[in-house]
Formats: structure tokens, sequence, C-alpha cells
């Protein structure tokens, strides 16, 4: 691809006047947006005016006066278009585990069988396995029989069939970052009397969205990493209005309940969404989360999609005109539409391979065992950077340069 090329992308570029948002650092090409988004101008000046004017100076008085205490549900109203859900349906809190205990622990209440069965992926993010096998361990504790069923993605469609409880899959893997199809899953679930939670982290933000449109029973997403909510920014869920009513989660904390000021010692729980409320919201943070958000205004999720397969496809254009990239397998889906806003490559050197590129100011991440990982946020990335981030790599292949020893000293973090 030529330089002319290149400038023409980002000259054509919709997006190209979001990157002034962000807060860059010189000399650095970003493609770990899956990870932890970038800091924007608008997030840096609400948690400094949060912290110096409302905190600082108005002290508990913001609970009212800033509406600290409608948070969560005025973030959730500006997650909701993004992934294509009506008002009302979305609730900003917690983390993505604590929600997705909430929503699975829901899902089973409503079931009335001897056996239940959340059924889910081999390969999905290793937490949300972790969560619903600690709330199996609690059902069967108490004397409910219950299981956690995992099958490889080619089996998936067929272990539906078989009408467990709940389906719980990410709509992104985010190792190879293959996509499922929403709507024929939801579909197939829906015929085999089978609810579905789908993990929303690694599509929110990046790809179009349609949940009330595919007839999603639950969701959860992550808020900083597409979202670009900072560093343990909370997260999102989604309940379909129609399953609302008489909803029985279980962390029933008093920020859910119906009058929480009045104190009183028995439970009853808010009416519609903020019934999935449970401590007290993380202001901070939450606030940090509602000003990035600003960032996504004027512009539609479709476009959003468009330019991240774009970026990814530049990328991979580049990769395979040179010899080098034999080296380096493609994990991820070939074709653009079956893979959400990432590319994956599995190396044998893929940690070292990682930390040169982190050293030349390409950042990306390493996913045990092999894969070297790229995430194409599309607000902030421009096609000249990418090309550049490819050009990089294939350096760093050619000419070996990952075989120094401290490209392979490994951090906690990885």
């Amino acid at each position: 691809m030529t330089e002319e090329e290149i400038i023409n992308f980002d000259t054509a570029d919709p997006l190209a006047a979001k990157r002034q948002h962000f807060e860059l650092p010189t000399g650095k090409i970003y493609l770990n947006g899956n990870s932890l988004g970038p800091l924007s101008t608008a997030a840096k000046l609400r948690v400094r005016e949060v912290i110096e004017s409302q905190w600082g100076n108005d002290l508990i008085s913001s609970w009212n006066r800033h509406r600290w205490i409608d948070l969560p549900l005025a973030v959730g109203e500006k997650i909701a278009p993004l992934i294509g859900a009506a008002p009302g349906q979305v609730l900003c809190c917690d983390s993505v585990s604590i929600n997705l205990f909430k929503l699975l622990a829901a899902a089973l209440a409503n079931r009335r069988r001897e056996h239940a069965v959340i059924l889910s992926q081999q390969d999905i993010f290793p937490s949300d396995l972790y969560i619903a096998e600690g709330l199996i361990k609690l059902l069967r504790e108490r004397g409910v029989s219950a299981e956690l069923q995992l099958v490889p993605s080619r089996d998936l469609e067929q272990a539906v069939t078989k009408s467990p409880d709940v389906l719980m899959l990410s709509h992104v893997n985010f190792r190879t970052g293959a996509v499922h199809d929403m709507q024929r899953v939801t579909d197939l679930a829906h015929k085999n009397n089978t609810q579905v939670v789908w993990d929303l982290s690694h599509s929110a933000g990046a790809m179009e969205l349609a949940l009330d449109a595919c007839q999603v029973d639950f969701a959860v997403g992550c808020g900083y990493k597409f979202l670009n909510g900072g560093p343990g920014a909370p997260a999102f869920l989604y309940v379909a209005s129609r399953h609302q009513t008489g909803l029985q989660q279980p962390l029933q904390g008093w920020m859910g309940h119906r009058q929480p000021f009045e104190f009183e010692p028995h439970y009853q729980p808010d009416e519609g969404i903020n019934q999935l409320q449970t401590g007290t919201p993380s202001i901070l943070s939450m606030s940090a989360l509602d000003a990035a958000l600003s960032c996504f205004e004027g512009i539609n999720a479709a476009q959003l999609r468009e330019k991240s397969l774009a970026l990814s496809e530049m990328f991979l254009s580049i990769l395979e005109k040179d010899s080098t990239s034999s080296e380096l397998t493609l994990v991820s889906p070939r074709s653009p539409h079956l893979r959400g806003a990432q590319l994956s490559f599995s190396h044998s050197q893929a940690f070292p391979i990682s930390q040169a590129l982190i050293e030349a100011g390409v950042i990306v991440d390493f996913r045990s065992p092999n894969l070297i990982r790229l995430g194409f946020s599309p607000l902030f990335l421009s096609f000249a950077e990418v090309a550049k981030g490819a050009s990089s790599l294939t350096q760093i292949i050619s000419e070996k340069l990952f075989w120094h020893e401290r490209f392979s000293v490994r951090a906690k973090v990885t």
C-alpha cells in the first residue's frame, strides 16, 4: 500500500476528528484499546471537577446537587444506543463478573426444572467461567442439582438443541476475535427454551449491536475497553424489559432497594432496571466513564464497525505482502465480518515479539500461551499509525529483534 493511499484513507475518514478528544502519548501507536482505552480530555477534566469542585467543595451535598445518585442510570442510558437498546434496560454498575453473577442467578431463578444447566463455550473469557462455576457450587451446596456444561465452538449449536436453562457466551472471543452471530444464536436458544446472557466486553463501542432487535434476554459489558472509561471503570448490564418484572437478583444491596434512604430492615426491590444495583456506586470512576462516552456523540455504531474493519484489513494487507508474515499464524477469522475489532497471531515467540513491539512504541498485548493480540479502536487510531505498526512488526520479525534477553522477562501483568 502506497503512502498516498494511506493518506487518502485518513483524509476520507469520517471519524478522524474524534482523535483530538484523546490525550495520546507522542511516539506511541496504541493497538491495545481492546484491553484499556486511552485517556480522553473529557474524562480528565470531569474527574478533576468531581474531585476539586464537587467532592472538594460541595462534599456530601453532591449526591443531590450534582446528581451522583443518578449516575448508574444516566450512564446506562448513554451506553444503550451503542448496544441497540431502548431506554430503561441498561444500568452502569459494579464489574462484569459481579453483574454476570447477578444475571445468571436471576435467569436460573426463573426456571423450575429439577436439574439446572448453564451451557457455555470452552474458550470464552475464563472469569466468566469462574463466576458460573461459583454459582453452580453454591447451588449444589444448597441441594440444587446444577452443572456447567462446556463445549467447543463447533458443537455449540448442537448443544443448544438439548435445551439448557441458560446459554452464556462472549459475543467476541477475547483470544481470537471470532464473532458469534447474535441473531442466529439467540433465535436458536429461544426455540429451545433457553435464555441467553451475552458478554459484550470486546464488542461494545467498536461494533454495531442490536440487542432489542435480536430479542436478547440479558447482557453484560466492560466500561474500560472500547468505551474508554479508564482503569477499573464500572461495567454495565442489560435486562430486556420483558424480564424486569419479577426479577430475582441475589445481591440485594441498598441501592437496589425501592426506598434506600428509608433504611427499612427488609428488602423491597426497586422497579425496572435499577433493581440490579447493589452497593454505593463508585462516583470517581463512573464520572470518568460518563465523560468518556461524550466522545461517541454524533456518530453511530455502524461507523465504528466500518472503520475498525478497515483498520484491521489495512494491517493485514501490509503484513501479507511481506515474506516474514509466513512466520505468524493468523488465528482470527480472515473474513473481516466474522471477527471483532482485533487481530490475533500465534507465534512460538509471541511474548518477546510483543515486548519488542512495545519498546518500539507499538503497544499491543500478549495472551497465553502464544498469542500477539492487537486492537483496532476506531475513535482514535489513524490509518497511518496502523500502517506503521504493521511495518514495525515485520521489521522486528525479519531482523529477529525480539531475541534480546530483556524481551523475555515477564512482569505480573502481560
